[in-house]
């Protein structure tokens, strides 16, 4: 290619996609990525500590030890502080978010970092200074030849087929929905609800406290013995270090997650206590052996996502807004013309909305509310993975395209253009 652009046939792009809840990196042209991480990693305060052996997942700055990627974090340490790097979906904690970038290329994709051009996910709503940072980092830190950072929405869109449609995204801190009109954001129609993941995850811990359940996290049990049915479970405690309570709530979190992800059910109709005691109940055991068959609850933990006026101990005048709503409202602030398309496809990915049952709510809630005179087509992948890591897959296809070479900020760019170039390059 002519012109000092960069052309990049020789190696894979990467592709990195930093969530709330997990970071995917891999190559570009894959179909899934190489690497999930949790977005938490472990921090210990403690100069005295003896290195461990394995120098890989363990990073040691300043008298701080980091502890990386899901096998090191679930460990019960001494002092260990769990902690994220980001914050409201953008990065805030910088040399947090480097240890984990130094991570992810020396033990996932195992090559020097100055061989690869990288495409980077961002939110929609990141600003200026924070995408400038990156810029600088990626080129100054990383040497890598080229960059390019892309909205999550839109690489959504591009991984379901769509350059228009409405993203509607539901992970683990937000619900957000974000209009793309020919694969640019609409930036000014973008709406937030913290209504979520991990809203789902207290709402999961309340009910248990009702019920009298006590959730054990399985780094505290080192054996259970089979008892009845509904006995008390015994279980023996492992001789444990003096765990922080950020990482018990972190593993207590973890065990809610896989209880709501196993058993929670969106109703298709708005929730009516009678019929959902005629479902079919649902079974679940603890780590510690207690286990339960579960009925009208676990519909009603979901509502909330869907109608936020049921929700308790919740201020009056409660503003949060539903999943459909988030929708409506998103599409009512955008320009009349363009309604019609975003309407016929609402894409639906992020990893809470595969509770079963989201979409089919969603379809029957957006039915009612959206004008006779629009089409309504509701767009979600069946494969959890393909709904989980869309924006890594949408950055996949984009990557390895031949048409989006030319658009990369390369090294020689930058160093001539500085890190203001990444406002002009990528919108």
């Amino acid at each position: 290619m002519s012109g000092g652009v960069y052309g990049g046939d020789e190696v894979g792009a990467l592709v990195f996609d930093v969530g709330s809840y997990s970071f995917r990196a891999g190559y570009a042209g894959e179909d899934s990525p190489k690497a999930e991480l949790p977005s938490t990693i472990g921090v210990v305060d403690d100069p005295d500590i003896p290195m461990e052996t394995d120098e890989n997942t363990l990073k040691q700055t300043d008298n701080k030890k980091y502890y990386i990627d899901t096998n090191m974090i679930k460990v019960p340490r001494k002092g260990m502080e769990m902690t994220t790097f980001l914050k409201d979906g953008m990065i805030e904690n910088w040399d947090t978010f480097e240890q984990v970038m130094d991570h992810v290329y020396s033990r996932h994709i195992k090559s020097e970092s100055q061989l690869h051009p990288v495409l980077m996910s961002e939110p929609a709503w990141n600003n200026r200074g924070k995408r400038e940072k990156l810029t600088e980092l990626m080129f100054e830190k990383y040497n890598v030849p080229a960059f390019f950072l892309c909205k999550n929405a839109v690489l959504s869109a591009f991984a379901n087929g769509r350059s228009t449609g409405l993203v509607l995204d539901s992970g683990a801190t937000h619900t957000t929905a974000v209009p793309v009109y020919d694969g640019y954001v609409m930036g000014q129609a973008i709406v937030k609800s913290p209504l979520a993941g991990d809203f789902i995850t207290v709402e999961c811990k309340k009910l248990l406290e009702e019920l009298n359940i006590d959730v054990i996290p399985p780094y505290m049990i080192s054996a259970k013995e089979a008892v009845g049915d509904r006995a008390s479970p015994k279980w023996k405690k492992k001789d444990l270090p003096e765990v922080s309570k950020s990482f018990h709530n972190f593993m207590v979190k973890d065990v809610l997650q896989d209880f709501a992800a196993s058993v929670l059910n969106v109703m298709d109709t708005p929730y009516d206590h009678a019929q959902a005691e005629t479902m079919p109940t649902s079974h679940y055991e603890f780590p510690n052996g207690y286990n339960q068959d579960f009925s009208s609850e676990r519909f009603k933990i979901c509502e909330g996502l869907f109608d936020p006026s049921i929700i308790k101990d919740l201020p009056s005048g409660n503003s949060m807004l539903s999943a459909g709503h988030v929708v409506t409202t998103s599409v009512g602030m955008c320009d009349i013309d363009i309604r019609p398309s975003l309407y016929s496809s609402v894409i639906v990915v992020g990893g809470n909305t595969l509770l079963q049952g989201f979409t089919d709510r969603l379809n029957r809630d957006l039915g009612t509310k959206t004008p006779p005179s629009m089409r309504l087509k509701i767009v979600s992948a069946t494969g959890s993975a393909e709904r989980r890591f869309s924006s890594w897959i949408g950055g996949s296809i984009l990557a390895s395209l031949g048409s989006f070479q030319q658009m990369w900020i390369s090294k020689q760019e930058y160093d001539e253009g500085g890190k203001s170039c990444v406002e002009r390059k990528c919108p």
